[in-house]
């Protein structure tokens, strides 16, 4: 079981298909504070599926396990199983808008039945001693007025709940794409600002749209703590900063790119003698190099011979690295 203290002034969104182990365990060489969460991970799949779901590396930590369900006693169980494999805490998702997501009756859909959803922390909270979370969106379809939002959130606080991640705009689950959802209905952090005003004695994290550093000071003007998503998997080197801008850490020194480089090929070399592909971490760096003259080599060479070039993955990074060097300095 994990003693770690979570702080969560900075965390790094759940990003289906993009936040798995190795996308982790690349962003904790860069910030050892930020808080990383994991792809969705249905009950179902912990369940009854044939895979390890749980796996992590324990290097990640600080790191959230977040679940999609809605039966009460399944997510229980998951709940108990992620304590004993040594995550610091469990997200209930009650913020994805995708059909397949209201189909499985979880998701952003959830927002609708508040009673269901205390009753689910509940029965996680009774069953382990990390923190239980939720993570939802503003509001969902015509269920869109602040009074909504605040119904939901005292219902699920009086079931134990005292940690709520609000991405900051509604879902429409209904005519919108799960793309269209992260960007077409508007963002209203004021509406989130005014949920910690309405119940100061609850952790909010801020989600939605946020780019930068600066930005997210800004935020924790109001907030407690704010979550960056697809800006980081796209420029992950933003992690560098956050000890010493968000959690205060003058004297951090972070590690340079290159430093980065070599201690992912290490990772990289390991993943591949247990029979996994390089491609699987090669994926996650893409943006490792973004904003700087090269970039665009970095990520070119590594998408056209990551997959199927026979060279191990340090070879590969290596192999990138010296064409952006040559770019760099033409």
């Amino acid at each position: 079981m994990s003693t770690k203290t979570i702080d969560r002034r900075f965390c790094v969104a759940p990003m289906l298909d993009w936040t798995d182990r190795h996308c982790r365990y690349f962003y904790r060489l860069m910030s050892r504070n930020t808080v990383l969460y994991t792809e969705m991970v249905t009950t179902g799949a912990i369940i009854h599926g044939k895979g390890d779901y749980l796996k992590f590396n324990s290097e990640e930590q600080p790191v959230a396990l977040q679940l999609g369900g809605s039966d009460p006693a399944a997510l229980a169980h998951c709940a108990k199983l992620a304590e004993e494999r040594g995550y610091d805490e469990v997200n209930l998702n009650v913020g994805c808008p995708s059909d397949r997501v209201q189909n499985g009756m979880f998701g952003a859909c959830l927002m609708a039945r508040p009673e269901l959803v205390a009753e689910c922390v509940k029965a996680m909270k009774e069953v382990t001693s990390i923190p239980i979370t939720v993570k939802s969106r503003i509001g969902i379809d015509d269920l869109d007025s602040f009074e909504f939002l605040a119904d939901f959130i005292k219902i699920v606080k009086e079931a134990g709940c005292t940690t709520f991640i609000i991405h900051a705009r509604k879902a429409w689950l209904t005519g919108l794409s799960p793309k269209q959802n992260r960007d077409v209905p508007p963002l209203d952090y004021d509406r989130v600002y005014k949920i910690k005003q309405m119940f100061p004695e609850l952790e909010i994290i801020i989600n939605g749209g946020i780019k930068t550093l600066e930005e997210s000071v800004e935020h924790l003007k109001y907030v407690d703590g704010v979550m960056l998503g697809r800006e980081i998997y796209q420029n992950p080197y933003i992690l560098a900063e956050v000890d010493r801008v968000i959690y205060q850490e003058p004297n951090f020194t972070p590690l340079s790119r290159t430093e980065v480089m070599n201690k992912l090929a290490s990772y990289i070399t390991k993943h591949e003698s247990e029979e996994g592909r390089a491609w699987h971490v090669l994926r996650h760096i893409m943006g490792l190099f973004q904003g700087l003259p090269g970039a665009k080599i970095w990520r070119r060479n590594l998408s056209e011979n990551g997959v199927r070039s026979e060279k191990s993955g340090a070879e590969l990074m290596e192999d990138a690295s010296r064409f952006f060097r040559q770019s760099e300095n033409n």
